[in-house]
Parts: C-alpha cells; sequence; structure tokens
C-alpha cells in the first residue's frame, strides 16, 4: 500500500515517485495550491496539490484533519525559503499525483499539537491523545529501552522466563487486586505485586540467571509517581555477592543510557548508606543535583532551655537538624511562611528559621524569634556545624525524626529548585545498608523496610530476636536525580534464617507455614546464594504501554492442574473473611471505628458485591483538603465538591458507582480526625446522612474509619464479629 514513511523522505529521494499513507495533521489552503501536512509514526511529509490535477484537486479540497489518506506522487525539493529543519523531510515535499481517502474522520476534539490539554481531555480521547507526537515518542523510547535491556542482559547470560499473573495473595507492600474463580466460588487469585517469590524459586531450581519484563499489580492509593498497573523490569541471580549483582545492574543502566538517550552517567556510581543518605540529605533517595545538606543538631540543642528543641534532642526516635541555605537572608516573610506551610504536608508542626546578618556580632548579629531562647554556645555551634556566613539563613526541625527528615528533605529538594541551587544532568547514586525492618507504632509491631525474603547483614543475624531495629539488610537502592529507579537485595537462602525474620515480624509457625510455606520447603532443598533487582519501566509516569512487553512463551513452567488452580503455590484459595453476618443487612449501614486492618474486612465486602473505596486523608489538614480527597477518590462531578451540601447531595445520588452498596474506608485518618474538632464531626454527619438515605434505600453505605486513634467518640463500634 505504501513505499515510504513520511518521516523517512529525504533529498536522496528527488525525482522519484513514492507512495504514502498516513492522517492528515494539517490542512492549507494558499490561494489555489493545497498543502496537507500527512503524518505517521516517523514523523511528517508536505503534500502539495495544485488545481493542474483537477481530480486530486477535488479530493484535496474535501480533506479535513486526521482523515487517513494514501497518497501517490513525486518527490521534489522544497522552494527556496520554505524548508523546515524541525522535520526530517523538511527538504523536500511531495507533488501528489493521486490521492484516496480511505477513511474519513469526525473533527477532533482537539488539536493534536496542542500542549495544553487537560489529562481529563486527554484520558477520555485516548486513543487520539496516543496520535500525539508527544506520546508516541515516548512509546518508542519505552520500546528502544526494552530492546536495549534485553540485548545486554542476553549477552551476559540472562534467560526470559515467564511467571504466573493469577497467583496467590502474599503480603508485600500493598494490596492485592483479586479475580474471583469460576470454578471454585467464594475462592481467589492475586494479580502479583511482584514475580518475588517465583524468581527465588528458579534460582533454587538452578536457572542461575533470570530477566523478565513483566507486568505488576498494586492496589494503593494513586500519586504522581505511581500507578496500579506498571511493567517491572525483574532479575535475578545465583551465586554472586551484592557488590557483583550492583555492577551488573550499574552497568545495565549505563548501557541503557548510552544507547537510548546517548547520554554517559558515571563510572562508577557513587555509594551512600541509608544512616548518611536521611542524615544528610533527609531521605533515602537523595536528589544529588542540590547540593544543600542537612546540618545534625541534636546534641548541640540537648542543654538549651527552648522546650522545642530540647525536649527532641533527648528523646529517643527525635531528632534536631537544620538546613542551611546560602543567601537565603534574601527570602522574604511570606515566603518563609509558604514554606512553613510546606513543610505541615510532612507532619512538620511548624518551621524555626535564624537569618545571619553579620556573624561577628553573634546573636547581635542574628534575627529570628527564637535568637533569644538559645545559648550563645549552641549559636556558635549552629554557625561552626554549618558552616554558616553572613547573609545565609537556616530552617530548623525538630521533632520525630521520620518527620523531621520527611519535612527537611522535601524543602531541601524545593528550595534547591526554585532558588537555582539544582545543578543540570543526571546523578546518579546507590544507598545501600538499609534497616532490615521499620517499627509500626500504631499497629505495634516490625515491618520489613524492604519485603520479608531479604538476607540480613553478616552477623546481624543474631540481632533478629534481641534487637531488630539494630540488624541491617543486605538491600540497595539506585537512584536518579531523587527518584528510585531500582531496588534490589541479596535474599535468604537459609530457611532457619528465614524462620528468624518471620518470627521478628510476629508471622507465627502457623502463619509462615500456610503463607510460604512452599519457599520454606523449597529452602530446604540446597537453596544457592542469590539475589536480584527490580526497576519499573512505567510505575513513574502516566504513560501506558500500547501493548505488553512480554512474549508469550510457547510453553510455561508453571502448570495448573484440571481443577484450574496451581498445586505448586496454592494460588486458589479463599479469601479469609471477617465472620460478620451484617455484611449483608442493610440495616447495619453506618460510621464505625475500626480498631484493626480493615482489610479483610474490605474483601468481605468486595465478595459480596459490594464497592470499596480507598480514601487517605493522611494529607488532610482542613474540610477543603477532606471534599477534595474524598471526592477524588469518589470520582465525584466537581460541582458536588465544593461544601458539605453538594458533597451530601453527591453521596445521595452516586449514580457514576454503581453497587449493591459501598463501603468508604478513611485511611490514616488520624491527622484529621484528631485535630479538627468540628470539621471531622461535619464530615462523619455527611457520612452518616448519607448511610441513613442508602438504609431507606436498602442498600449499605459504610464508612470505616481506619487505625485505633483515628476518631472522636460518639460514633458506634464495630459490630462483634
Amino acid at each position: 500500500m505504501r513505499t515510504h514513511y513520511c518521516g523517512k523522505l529525504t533529498a536522496a529521494l528527488l525525482g522519484q515517485t513514492v507512495t504514502l499513507a498516513g492522517w492528515a495533521h494539517r490542512r492549507r489552503d494558499h490561494g489555489g495550491v493545497i498543502f496537507i501536512d500527512l503524518r505517521d509514526r516517523e514523523g511528517l511529509a508536505q503534500v502539495v496539490s495544485d488545481p493542474d490535477r483537477k481530480e486530486t484537486f477535488a479530493i484535496a479540497e474535501k480533506i479535513r484533519n486526521e482523515y487517513v489518506l494514501k497518497v501517490t506522487g513525486i518527490v521534489r525539493k522544497r522552494p527556496e525559503g520554505t524548508t523546515n529543519p524541525n522535520i526530517a523531510s523538511g527538504e523536500v515535499e511531495v507533488l501528489a499525483h493521486a490521492i484516496e481517502i480511505l477513511n474519513p474522520s469526525l473533527t477532533p476534539p482537539f488539536q493534536l499539537d496542542d500542549e495544553n490539554l487537560s489529562e481529563t481531555v486527554r484520558l477520555t480521547h485516548r486513543v487520539l491523545d496516543l496520535r500525539r507526537e508527544t506520546m508516541q515518542k515516548n512509546l518508542m523510547l519505552r520500546y528502544r529501552v526494552a530492546m536495549a535491556v534485553r540485548k545486554y542482559l542476553d549477552e551476559r547470560g540472562f534467560i526470559d522466563i515467564e511467571t504466573p499473573m493469577l497467583t496467590r495473595s502474599t503480603p508485600e507492600g500493598a494490596r492485592d487486586y483479586l479475580v474471583p474463580s469460576r470454578v471454585h466460588a467464594g475462592e481467589f487469585f492475586a494479580l502479583p505485586q511482584s514475580p518475588q517469590l517465583f524468581k527465588q524459586l528458579l534460582m533454587i531450581a538452578g536457572y542461575d540467571r533470570y530477566y523478565q519484563i513483566t507486568k505488576c499489580f498494586r492496589d494503593e492509593d494513586l500519586r504522581a509517581d505511581r500507578q496500579p498497573e506498571f511493567t517491572q523490569i525483574d532479575c535475578e541471580t545465583s551465586f554472586l555477592d551484592e557488590t557483583e549483582i550492583r555492577a551488573i545492574f550499574e552497568g545495565l543502566i549505563r548501557s541503557v543510557f548510552k544507547e537510548v538517550l546517548g547520554v554517559a552517567l558515571p563510572d562508577p556510581f557513587p555509594v551512600m548508606s541509608y544512616a548518611d543518605a536521611t542524615r544528610e540529605y533527609g531521605s533515602d533517595k537523595p536528589d544529588l543535583r542540590v547540593p544543600l545538606k542537612l546540618t545534625e543538631l541534636t546534641e548541640v540543642m540537648k542543654a538549651v532551655e527552648f522546650k522545642v528543641f530540647s525536649g527532641p534532642a533527648n528523646t529517643a526516635g527525635h531528632r534536631v537538624a537544620g538546613l542551611l541555605i546560602p543567601k537565603g537572608g534574601e527570602l522574604t516573610r511570606g515566603e518563609i511562611d509558604a514554606y512553613t506551610e510546606f513543610v505541615g504536608i510532612y507532619g512538620a508542626k511548624g518551621l524555626a528559621w535564624v537569618k545571619f546578618n553579620d556573624i561577628a556580632k553573634g546573636r547581635e548579629g542574628m534575627q529570628s524569634p527564637i535568637v533569644k531562647n538559645l545559648s550563645d554556645a549552641a549559636l556558635k555551634a549552629v554557625v561552626d556545624r554549618s558552616s554558616a556566613k553572613n547573609a545565609d539563613l537556616m530552617f530548623f526541625g525538630a521533632g520525630k525524626t521520620r518527620i523531621v527528615n520527611d519535612a527537611l528533605g522535601a524543602l531541601r529538594v524545593k528550595i534547591g529548585h526554585e532558588k537555582g541551587y539544582a545543578g543540570s544532568g543526571w546523578k546518579p547514586l546507590w544507598v545501600v545498608d538499609f534497616p532490615m525492618f521499620e517499627y509500626d507504632e500504631e499497629a505495634k509491631r516490625w515491618n520489613a523496610m524492604h519485603h520479608p525474603f531479604t538476607a540480613p547483614r553478616d552477623g546481624h543475624e543474631d540481632r533478629l530476636a534481641g534487637d531488630p531495629g539494630a540488624a541491617l539488610a543486605k538491600a540497595y537502592d539506585m537512584v536518579l536525580n531523587g527518584s528510585e529507579i531500582g531496588g534490589g537485595s541479596v535474599r535468604i537462602h537459609h530457611e532457619e534464617v528465614q524462620s528468624k525474620v518471620f518470627r521478628a515480624l510476629s508471622v507465627g509457625p502457623e502463619e509462615a507455614q500456610q503463607k510460604f510455606g512452599f519457599l520454606l520447603e523449597a529452602l530446604q532443598y540446597g537453596a544457592p546464594p542469590h539475589g536480584g533487582i527490580a526497576s519499573a519501566t512505567s510505575s513513574r509516569s502516566p504513560r501506558r504501554s500500547a501493548r505488553r512487553i512480554c512474549s508469550r512463551m510457547p510453553r510455561r513452567p508453571w502448570r495448573r492442574n484440571n481443577c484450574a488452580s496451581c498445586t505448586f503455590a496454592c494460588a486458589s484459595r479463599r479469601i479469609e473473611r471477617v465472620k460478620a453476618e451484617w455484611i449483608r443487612d442493610a440495616a447495619k449501614a453506618g460510621v464505625f471505628q475500626l480498631g484493626a486492618d480493615a482489610r479483610a474486612l474490605a474483601r468481605a465486602a468486595a465478595a459480596a458485591g459490594f464497592m470499596v473505596i480507598y480514601i487517605d486523608i493522611g494529607h488532610a489538614h482542613d474540610k477543603e483538603d477532606f471534599l477534595a480527597d474524598a471526592s477524588r477518590a469518589m470520582r465525584f462531578p466537581e460541582r458536588l465538591a465544593g461544601d458539605w451540601d453538594a458533597f451530601a447531595g453527591g453521596l445521595k445520588d452516586l449514580s457514576w458507582l454503581q453497587a449493591k452498596g459501598w463501603v468508604v474506608i478513611l485511611e490514616r485518618s488520624k491527622h484529621f480526625c484528631g485535630g479538627h474538632g468540628h470539621e471531622f464531626k461535619d464530615a462523619m454527619q455527611v457520612m452518616a446522612e448519607a448511610a441513613e438515605y442508602w438504609r431507606g434505600e436498602g442498600k449499605p453505605f459504610w464508612t470505616l474509619i481506619a487505625g485505633p486513634d483515628g476518631w472522636k467518640s460518639g460514633w458506634p463500634e464495630t459490630p462483634a464479629a
């Protein structure tokens, strides 16, 4: 049908007859001569139709944007002064001898080269959005990355092995997407959050080097850098230590950047411990383009009379730190107030500051409301430790270590980019020596920082029982410009060490056997030392692949039996239900506090045919925040999200969320519920009125408030299960 792509036309084809096919990107009528910009995936070509060819010209007059065309004509040079250096075919044009309209088009709802489209418009007309040059380049870039990855790994002996999509539910940090089994009523498959367990089993089975470019699924709250469905480059190796594993995958990233982008990354990447990263940058994925660092001031502030600083300085798990801003004395009070509001997003209660006007004058040369509360020795130590100079400014954070790190770390990046401190280019690094566990204060238990199959550092096995917080892991993250682009670890290959880790996580022998029995058994049959890494190619971008990257294998290594279940991993299994008959009773609709995890109850509700809606209100500071978060999660039309009355009306409609009933789970609710008195009561009153309305309609509508401290008194307890 065609002989050439539009974007491949060059002066080498002058005088030749070519046939092109594509879409009419734009049509221009210049005094009787019609110009058509014809577009295909390779780019644009200019087609000229003159009135000398009446039949062709008549067809050209009918053409409108996005018509599908076939054009045959002669390639000729463009007239002097009309060349277009911005496109590959910019030196030539095609004089049309024949034009065929293969398919007309409706008038598009937007111009394809419009760069100011809202995401709603783009997603509503996704097919047209995918025709845009930006999207086509993105997907072609993704394709080239995938091919470069395959080439690199193939040259190093890795083999591509496909793992199951329908498997069992295992705890991996997010909620599972569940698929009901038609054959086994009431039982479910889970879509994989990652192929973690299967790739470990492949190493135990002796495949030595595995990779897969695969789909993963995580039911978690959407963020700018997270999507529920994403593609992951997943790798695992045997008989390599941590340094050797990192070297292979550092080489992979360096090779991909060089081949696809023409960018030479540093060799080797710098390496930084988790402790250093969080202490100096407030983040375990520091953006090294920003040279600003935190100054540790905990010891300095232990003896000061200012309780805001001395309290945290003398409390375990807390810290006091400063962020020095060179020439920050030029910041206005309005800017400082805006930064104070910004750190509040991360839980900081305020943002103290000091301007250093003339350091030689001591406290007299410093400007701040807190200077009078600090001793001369403390002020001198602040200057000495931070190397502050005249006209600089320091922001202070004091409180729980995590909050201080999150707040000052985010502020560091924000100021660094807004005020021109950030450099350009690519700044990769490895972050290593992560803690094995982090403590969940609400649940009063340890959780795995990476996953429960990460091996502890040599000699740290004995800390798992007595002091889990002091155990470090053989884990590593690859960070680029402040984003984690890959993460992995050396895995546990001894069954007794894996059992110790489960005990530290309060996973008893029976539960461990039920959830991971197949892995624990496999570890007893001569498991080799092994480890790996995974890097997501699309979770950090709203771009979606037009097709699956993975090619299908003719035979799968993971066979299912004739009962449509996987006997190897017991994939199709009954999800644990909360024994609560009131699930199906509309009279029980209302607002309930949950003293424990809501997931099991939500799964039971979903199994009963109800719609479960998770709303993260951890960043809700007032009524407007709550309405915005709740309306977005419940897909409210904008007109219903403005105030309580409109929101209440929307809750009594829900025509866009048709279901047998609804379960609204307010997660991370402690901040809003505990600190906003009347606004929280107003919110719960609206939810209770909605429950009353739907009770009259014979449908359940629950609001479940997760967390033992996430509510105010006055609402009914969860019914007995």
